[in-house]
């Protein structure tokens, strides 16, 4: 092990156990400094080559040059030997960070989606071997592509080694999960706890005949919640990190991270003990293999998602990235009711991330999207948080008069009110509508509404990530309905194989492929250009435009000037006030043609290079 890197990183390890684990917390950290260590002696020169540059340019996942793109490997690129023939189309569009979802091994039979992880060191079979994973990652390498895997550490399946060893009576493998021989204490927590998928999982325990217990099974009922309390869990699961960034993986997705830590007395999400096991993990792999960085997957309220990145009241290294799910819902939000204001209150509430973290900003993703809307930030424009959220998900499902959508309702709950929704980005902004009936104007408009919320996506700040099937304007998977494993969860909808024909037309400007890919394209290419989007010590705040639909960001970066984002989310035009303080010369970046920048047409955006100081940005909540 570098001994600088173990000097850098060594007390923000023990601070984390001694949080975690008290008086045990120097024993915790012996071992894993010891695993770092075997791991880095173990780690190969090319990786050892990569970490060099990291550490040279640690801020790479910051740069406007990073593009993302998400997919399930096997709806993409068939298996792992076919990653390499996508790689060309990957570079086309600009991507240079490609997140893989369910690579590892999942349960056999029914596994949510592979988020019930069998083994997290080999592949799915259905995709390949170790080795073929092994050649996928050399070739993304090869292409300057980083990548990011999931890495589920709140449970396992249960058939995982662990798992099976605990059902065959090995104590220390019943220790590492949650256990309970009788109903007593489980039913004390249940007072608390929410039902993450009530549909599909009512409860939070199952019991096993096998074990003579219940277990704690947050999600579903074969999947097995891991006990941090116990620190072995800890250990392993560093372990497992430490040689999935030996394989070469850059990102390490941390998959429910939140639920990770329970505590009786509360819905068991966002403990402070979860951001500690973060930064356990955080400093255990950047002391073996820096080129390694970890993304929060927290899809939780605006107010406990910075936290992820370390904002606490004394700032902490934890994740590098995080999910801006703020940022999309309020994109959606806006997009239902053609008014800003609620968007501009709720993004003014969070807190900047630290200067060496950044979001992921993304449109759509492979899970459902919940209306995470804060009763607070609702009440401040005149809104009822709750009616809000269920106005959002019966229009999103097309149960509204105006609603374009053709969405599905997934999780609902009906006992709280609550309702997430599933489908494609073409079918929550209404080109599946506008194809089924036939209309070319209603066309225009959804394509409209899908250039909107990527070019917010884009010029946030952030790694913009595009959902697979996204840059073609592709739809709804028809045939998931007809699968008696996805046919219980709607989220399917929107995971549909990768569409060969239409990707065919990507280069047709009259179909929708061809407009869609030239979109998202020239986003690419003018974001490759706006050092603005360089997110080194920059921040980005929305500010009241003075007018009801246009919503506005102000993209600050000390290096490289002001950024003035401007979105108009209503279907008619739309003028505001000049923002900034000199008017003549400003352009907007992403149509330069345009005179009157300040004179919104429906549903258009603008970043808007500011040539001048601006006014004082009153400071972010801390």
């Amino acid at each position: 092990m570098d001994p600088t890197l173990r000097r850098q990183w060594e007390p923000d390890l023990r601070a984390a156990l001694t949080g975690l684990y008290g008086d045990r917390g120097d024993e915790v950290a012996t071992r894993l400094i010891g695993s770092a260590t075997d791991a880095a002696a173990q780690r190969p020169d090319r990786l050892r080559a990569r970490d060099a540059a990291r550490l040279a340019d640690p801020d790479w996942h910051q740069s406007n040059r990073r593009v993302g793109y998400m997919a399930y490997l096997d709806r993409f690129a068939g298996d792992l030997r076919g990653v390499a023939n996508r790689i060309p189309y990957l570079t086309e569009l600009g991507v240079d960070v490609v997140h893989f979802l369910s690579v590892m091994e999942p349960r056999r039979g029914e596994n949510d989606g592979g988020y019930a992880v069998r083994d997290y060191l080999r592949p799915d079979p259905r995709l390949g071997t170790p080795t073929d994973l092994d050649a996928a990652i050399d070739a993304l390498h090869d292409h300057d592509i980083s990548l990011c895997l999931d890495f589920v550490l709140n449970h396992t399946a249960d058939d995982h080694e662990w798992a099976v060893a605990a059902r065959a009576g090995s104590a220390y493998h019943q220790g590492l999960y949650r256990l309970f021989a009788d109903r007593a204490e489980p039913d004390r927590w249940d007072e608390h706890l929410p039902e993450v998928f009530p549909n599909l999982a009512p409860g939070n325990f199952t019991w096993c005949d096998e074990l003579d217990r219940w277990v704690w099974t947050t999600f579903r009922e074969f999947q097995w919640d891991l006990n941090y309390e116990n620190p072995d869990v800890l250990v392993e699961v560093c372990e497992i990190a430490l040689s999935l960034a030996n394989r070469g993986v850059d990102i390490l997705r941390l998959d429910a991270i939140a639920f990770s830590w329970k505590r009786m007395g509360t819905n068991c999400q966002n403990q402070p003990e979860a951001h500690l096991i973060a930064q356990a993990l955080r400093a255990t792999l950047a002391m073996a293999a820096p080129a390694t960085i970890l993304l929060a997957e927290a899809i939780v309220g605006p107010r406990d998602l910075v936290g992820y990145l370390g904002r606490h009241e004394h700032e902490r290294r934890e994740c590098e990235l995080g999910y801006h799910n703020q940022l999309m819902v309020q994109g959606w939000s806006m997009l239902a009711t053609g008014r800003a204001d609620l968007a501009t209150r709720a993004l003014s509430q969070l807190p900047d991330p630290p200067g060496r973290a950044t979001w992921f900003t993304y449109v759509r993703c492979h899970d459902d999207i919940g209306w995470a809307i804060d009763d607070a930030d609702a009440a401040a424009v005149g809104l009822s948080g709750q009616a809000h959220r269920e106005f959002l998900a019966a229009f999103f499902r097309g149960d509204f008069p105006t609603s374009f959508a053709r969405g599905l309702p997934f999780g609902t709950n009906t006992e709280v009110g609550d309702e997430r929704t599933s489908g494609m980005t073409t079918t929550l902004a209404g080109v599946a509508d506008a194809l089924d009936r036939d209309d070319p104007a209603a066309l225009d408009w959804a394509i409209r509404r899908i250039g909107l919320l990527y070019a917010i996506a884009f010029g946030y700040g952030g790694i913009p990530i595009v959902y697979m099937g996204d840059e073609l304007g592709q739809t709804d998977d028809t045939e998931w309905r007809d699968d008696p494993e996805r046919r219980a969860d709607s989220r399917w909808a929107h995971r549909p194989a990768f569409d060969d024909d239409l990707a065919g037309r990507r280069h047709d400007a009259e179909s929708i492929a061809g407009r869609v890919w030239a979109t998202i394209g020239h986003l690419v290419e003018t974001r490759r250009s706006c050092r603005h989007l360089d997110d080194t010590d920059a921040t980005s705040r929305p500010f009241d435009t003075g007018h009801p639909a246009v919503f506005g960001w102000r993209r600050r970066s000390p290096r490289h000037g002001e950024l003035i984002g401007v979105a108009n989310v209503g279907d008619v035009p739309a003028s505001i006030a000049p923002p900034i303080n000199v008017e003549p010369g400003v352009r907007d970046l992403l149509d330069p043609t345009a005179d009157l920048v300040w004179q919104l047409p429906p549903l258009t955006v603008r970043w808007v290079a500011a040539p001048g100081p601006l006014p004082p940005t009153p400071a972010p909540p801390s």
